[in-house]
């Protein structure tokens, strides 16, 4: 596992399929000068779920990659942020990780959850993307060094 020393900021889920992998997407955009971001799950799922990819594709960001198990972290990333996106997530997470200076909790709906047509379900991983993005946004203005616009 290749990780850089410095500020870190670990995004956790439980499938880490796709609230986590969104998120870490937009902070890496808007943060990845300042922090590394990693994203992990704490029963990752199989794979990325197809609808997340579409809807950050729709935003011109690539997510890929398989998820990734929590534990691969534990003893080896000391995150400054340590940050939930989910309940299941927040409950099944150690409550002490290792160096973490700050402990965020941010529930979002679960988009895999949706049901309806393809359409429908898409239209769910849009909407808690766009959740999402906001959130982070509005976060970032509240962290050191503001938030890095699109370039």
């Amino acid at each position: 596992m290749d990780i850089r020393h410095g500020r870190s900021i670990l995004v956790l889920c439980t499938g880490n399929s796709a609230r986590s992998q969104m998120a870490a997407a937009f902070l890496a955009r808007y943060a990845g000068d300042r922090f590394d971001v990693y994203s992990a799950g704490t029963e990752p799922a199989d794979a990325i779920h197809p609808l997340a990819i579409a809807a950050m594709r729709d935003q011109g960001i690539e997510i890929e990659g398989k998820p990734t198990d929590y534990r691969e972290y534990l003893g080896e990333l000391s995150p400054y942020f340590l940050i939930t996106v989910c309940d299941g997530a927040a409950e099944s997470c150690p409550a002490v990780w290792p160096g973490a200076v700050e402990r965020l909790h941010w529930p979002f709906e679960d988009p895999a959850a949706a049901e309806g047509t393809d359409a429908q379900k898409l239209a769910k991983f849009r909407e808690v993307r766009d959740e999402i993005h906001l959130k982070i946004r509005t976060w970032l203005r509240t962290v050191p060094g503001g938030i890095r616009e699109e370039s």
